[in-house]
């Protein structure tokens, strides 16, 4: 029997949703979700493919796939867009009949990549050779040219199209592609001049600046850096899993491959480039004397940059951005722009610059394409546009875009009903009437010419007079308020004036696929889409190969005055012939779903997907292919199929396959209400009658199952058990022959055993012997041995008594030092200076030589520690040092300094531009820089004073200004005195006599007293023409202010003085200062 596969076999969940039971939304999304996580990614509804974004790779699109369903039946085997695009391919070819293949769905559900697999897999099954090859690299090649000028990342696809592409393949009469007609629909210009938040501009401009050479870029007069231009967004300007400079490459190959000659390539280059520069021009306001404002352009270098790459005289684009020339019959009027209608027309300018090189590079890839033979062509049109669009902020863009998707649905609804009643004709089934909804209200809304939306746009943008957006609502309100598919808060339908959910500028439309909410603002502008006739006469002087192209109205000897038409005029014509060719061929659906909005894998998001469902009609579809009959098939494959089912059709019926079909459903009992004979096909109306004969296959498939088991497994034990009765007689006769050798070989072993136990007695006695012999010698030999020792030992005793106690002491000492310093070497203590350690003393008569190792041991690792010393840290210790010695045990506040670094400049003199006076005053290098404070001999305050320290003087100067109070050199201070408490005061006396000493000593305070008094004794001791400087430690001394002398007396304080000393004058000879007492 031969075996064949099935939509049906090994289903996950149901394959095809016509044949879903029940049918709900819930059990819809249900099924989708199953079958998604199973990597299913594809459902049928009849003849139209569900296609779910798997956002990864899956090999189910290799070159096997391709060859498994090529010349398949589409039902034959699991749902696969490859079944869809075959079975247009072969109706194209086979019937003659032109086909398209309609794509729709929101951005990032995987629409592009869609309409690729359908045209790879076309040119995989189609024929070969060297011209035909050509046609189809070309076809193929058209795809990374078009999404690098019309693709950019969104918040929702990282290679969201931005505009509607419809593709006319066309074959000749064997199937051979011949080559292809592009259309674009509305293109996203407003992107090139503005993007959303997280959003990119079109790919080719990251992808030049990113992948272009440096001499290209120079020639472009580019750069690099994407912050250098006003219209890239830098928040998104790179994207993972995008390499824009390898896309670049890409790009440059497909362009040569399409045809593009290398001067045109280069041109189009130069277009994008001078898009990037117009973006940089910048604008400021200049008052004339009439008072109006006129524009000027800021900068002139990009303005310059942009004529150069353009061939334009620049005071020629630069009066256009400064004035508007209005004509109307045989009159001119010259008005100027201000600075805000100027940044309007070079964002204009920009947009049309960039629209009409997209629309150029798809003519010029037309050019290349086209079919060259004159003959009739059959057509396969791939349309891949912009699903219905529900956003937060719906504008003009998303009106047209969901008005299209109206017409599709239209004409989808209309050409399914269509479908079914052909085919229903063509097998002979009576045809009854199928109630749908019917979306022509809507579309009559929109497109009817004289109360339609958008001819009342353009009677808007067209009138005389002031026209705004809030005009055009009015216009609305009062002509549609009546209509049950629009709505408005200032309707006349009152019933919409306390809906809060609808501001006062928007207006609402109740889609097939839901109410979408529009703003008003912008959509006058936008169907305008002006362009200053002065910047279009600018372009058209250009001496660039393509501006004359790109700008045909700018010909001063063609001047049309007539307005030219709107962009919403234009879009509704270009879909009327949109849908005029799509109702001249067989249409074949994919329907695109987006699982999530993370772009990730393996998550399915319920909410998002079923609103997809609701705007794309899914569930309308599925009710109008089950409005009649609901599973339909050949006669030949349904007996194929179930013929097991029946004992006259089991397991060969002979004779008409639409007979057997008849004896099948007559056996099984199926209702004749159920089903319906045509001339070639099978039709059942309910899906339970077809899982009712599929379980019933199932159960049969199971008993015919266990009766091949049982036959083979019979067959299977006769075979074995005949096997075993031939080996038997051999393994019989091994057996015997295998016996008889194993009972001569124990018969030889036995014989070898008792030879071998006879040969080993007789060996025995012999070496029983022999030992004998041998213990005989050895006896008398030991017994002479020990008696010559007697004798020795014996004179020996004479000798020994004398010295031996003397020998055993020696020997004893020896080994006890032996052992202690073994002990030592595995009981050193760390090589830490500070490391106080050491073995304990084992015997009292080692003490003198375990003190002397003890402090060898320590002055050898102080001399290894301070090798490791740099020469900073050795001056550190050394101050250290030096401060120990002369304040340890003398000055209460020593303790507390001894874990503080002595940093020096504490006040970054070098640094602080502040002090960058004072440091130019002080020529030689600062030792020590601090804020101290001068006591006044008056009341006994502080002021902050500047210290500073030099190798030959020290520096008094003033905190805030930096001035400098005094410079004593250092030979004129001849004594510090300071307290042996815990306070800050000192005193520098200074010699008397000396220039210094006019003003009298200095009293001082400090925080860092050891460091600076150090550092003070320390500098006057290192140099050799200056006497050392004497350091007075009492609480009571003498210090000479001016004339005078005053005593400056120390004593201990109570609490109530604070944690700070206190320095407070008794009367005009004696200073008291309080120090806290210690706690």
């Amino acid at each position: 029997m031969e075996v064949k596969t099935s939509l049906l076999d090994n289903m996950i969940g149901v394959g095809d949703m016509v044949l879903l039971e029940p049918l709900n939304e819930d059990s819809f999304i249900e099924n989708l979700r199953k079958r998604f996580d199973h990597n299913e990614i594809y459902t049928y509804i009849g003849s139209v493919v569900i296609s779910m974004n798997p956002y990864r790779s899956l090999p189910i699109f290799t070159p096997e796939k391709v060859e498994e369903y090529r010349n398949r039946n589409f039902y034959e085997l699991s749902p696969h867009i490859y079944a869809l695009a075959d079975e247009a391919y072969r109706s194209l070819r086979d019937q003659d009949k032109d086909q398209c293949i309609l794509i729709t769905g929101e951005s990032g559900a995987g629409k592009t990549e869609a309409s690729k697999l359908v045209m790879s897999y076309v040119a995989a099954v189609c024929g070969k050779g060297q011209e035909v090859n050509k046609v189809k690299e070309q076809l193929l090649q058209s795809n990374p040219v078009l999404e690098a000028f019309g693709n950019a990342k969104t918040v929702r696809n990282d290679n969201s199209s931005r505009f509607g592409k419809y593709m006319d393949i066309e074959f000749d009469f064997k199937g051979d592609p011949l080559g292809g007609v592009i259309s674009n629909y509305l293109l996203e210009k407003s992107r090139v001049c503005k993007q959303p938040r997280g959003e990119r501009n079109f790919h080719i401009f990251y992808q030049l600046l990113s992948g272009a050479s440096g001499d290209t870029l120079t020639k472009l007069k580019l750069d690099r850096d994407f912050s250098k231009y006003n219209y890239l967004s830098l928040d998104s300007a790179t994207v993972s899993g995008l390499d824009d400079a390898a896309s670049f490459r890409t790009v440059r190959n497909a362009m040569q491959i399409v045809g593009f000659m290398e001067d045109e390539v280069q041109s189009v280059l130069e277009l994008v480039a001078a898009v990037l520069k117009l973006g940089n021009i910048e604008f400021k306001p200049e008052s004339r004397v009439n008072g109006f404002d006129e524009s000027r352009v800021k900068d002139k270098n990009d303005l310059k940059e942009m004529c150069e790459l353009l061939g334009i005289e620049q005071s020629v684009l630069e009066r256009a951005f400064s004035y508007r020339t209005v004509e109307a019959k045989m009159e001119k009027v010259s008005t100027t722009l201000n600075v805000a209608q100027a940044y309007y027309a070079r964002d204009a300018l920009a947009k049309n610059l960039y629209s009409r090189l997209f629309s150029w590079l798809v003519t010029r890839i037309n050019e290349s394409i086209k079919a060259q033979a004159k003959t009739r062509h059959k057509v396969m049109g791939v349309l891949d546009i912009y699903g219905f669009e529900i956003f937060e902020d719906n504008s003009f863009e998303q009106f047209i875009i969901n008005y299209c998707n109206e017409k599709l649905q239209q004409i989808f609804i209309e050409l399914t009903l269509r479908e079914e009643q052909e085919e229903y004709v063509r097998e002979g089934i009576e045809w009854t009437n199928i109630e749908y909804f019917n979306n022509a209200v809507i579309c009559d809304l929109i497109e009817n010419n004289q109360n339609g939306i958008l001819a009342m746009l353009d009677e808007e943008c067209l009138r005389p007079g002031t026209v705004t957006d809030d005009t055009f609502l009015d216009k609305l309100n009062t002509i549609c308020a009546e209509h049950q598919h629009f709505e408005s808060r200032l309707s006349k339908n009152s019933k919409f004036l306390t809906d809060h959910s609808l501001p006062h500028s928007c207006f609402r439309i109740q889609h097939y696929a839901g109410k979408v909410l529009y703003r008003v603002e912008g959509f006058v502008d936008k169907n305008n889409d002006l362009l200053y006739r002065d910047l279009s006469q600018a372009m058209y002087k250009a001496t660039h190969s393509l501006m004359r192209q790109l700008f045909p109205e700018g010909n001063p000897a063609k001047v049309n005055l007539k307005r030219p038409p709107t962009a919403g005029f234009q879009f509704k014509a270009s879909v009327g012939g949109l849908m005029r060719n799509l109702q001249t061929k067989n249409p074949n659906y994919i329907r695109c779903i987006k699982p999530n909005d993370k772009k990730a894998s393996h998550i399915f998001t319920d909410s998002l997907v079923c609103h997809q469902v609701r705007y794309l009609g899914l569930m309308e579809n599925v009710r109008v292919r089950r409005a009649g009959y609901a599973f339909r098939q050949p006669y030949e494959p349904c007996l194929e199929r179930y013929k097991m089912l029946c004992r006259q059709t089991w397991p060969h019926w002979r004779g008409p396959a639409r007979d057997g079909v008849e004896v099948l459903l007559i056996d099984c009992s199926v209702p004749a209400e159920e089903f319906a004979y045509g001339r070639s096909k099978i039709f059942i109306r309910n899906p339970r009658t077809l899982f009712t004969l599929e379980e019933r296959r199932r159960a049969c498939l199971q008993d015919l199952a266990t009766l091949i088991q049982k036959i083979y497994r019979g067959w299977k034990c006769r075979t074995h058990f005949i096997l075993l009765k031939k080996s038997q007689v051999v393994v019989a006769a091994w057996y015997r022959r295998y016996a008889q050798q194993k009972k001569y070989e124990k018969i030889k072993r036995a014989t070898l055993v008792m030879q071998s136990f006879t040969r080993g007695w007789k060996a025995r006695k012999i070496l029983r012997q022999l030992k004998y012999e041998k213990r005989c010698k050895e006896a008398v030999t030991t017994i002479a041995a020990y008696w010559h020792g007697t004798e020795v030992r014996r004179e020996y005793r004479k000798f020994f008594r004398a010295n031996a106690g003397k020998k055993i002491y020696c020997f004893i000492i020896q080994r006890i030092m032996q052992k202690y310093f073994l002990g030592l070497k595995t009981t050193m203590p760390s090589m830490s200076p500070i490391d106080n350690t050491w073995s304990a003393q084992p015997y009292s008569f080692l003490e003198g030589a375990h003190t002397e190792l003890r402090r060898i041991f320590h002055f050898w690792r102080c001399k290894k520690h301070r090798g490791q010393f740099t020469e900073e840290k050795k001056a550190v210790y050394e101050e250290k040092l030096e401060a120990s010695e002369i304040f340890k045990d003398k000055k209460a506040l020593y303790p507390s300094s001894v874990s503080q670094p002595f940093k020096g400049d504490y006040l970054e003199i070098q640094k602080n531009p502040k002090y960058q006076k004072l440091n130019s005053a002080v020529e030689e290098k600062v030792l020590l820089a601090d804020v101290v404070n001068k006591i006044n001999r008056a009341n006994g305050k502080g002021s902050p004073r500047l210290f500073l320290l030099t190798k030959s003087n020290f520096v008094l100067a003033d905190q805030k200004t930096g001035q400098v109070k005094a410079s004593v050199p250092l030979p004129d201070l001849t004594s510090v005195s300071v307290s042996t408490q815990s306070d800050g005061f000192f005193a520098l006396k200074l010699k008397e006599g000396s220039a210094s000493a006019a003003k009298g000593d200095f009293l001082l305070s400090s925080e860092h007293l050891i460091e600076i008094i150090t550092k003070l004794h320390r500098t006057g001791t290192t140099a050799a023409d200056k006497d050392q400087i004497n350091i007075d430690i009492s609480d009571e001394f003498l210090v000479q202010f001016k004339q005078d002398k005053v005593c400056v007396k120390f004593i201990q304080g109570g609490p109530k003085n604070g944690t700070s000393a206190a320095c407070k004058r008794k009367n005009n000879r004696l200073l008291e200062v309080s120090v806290p007492s210690s706690p």
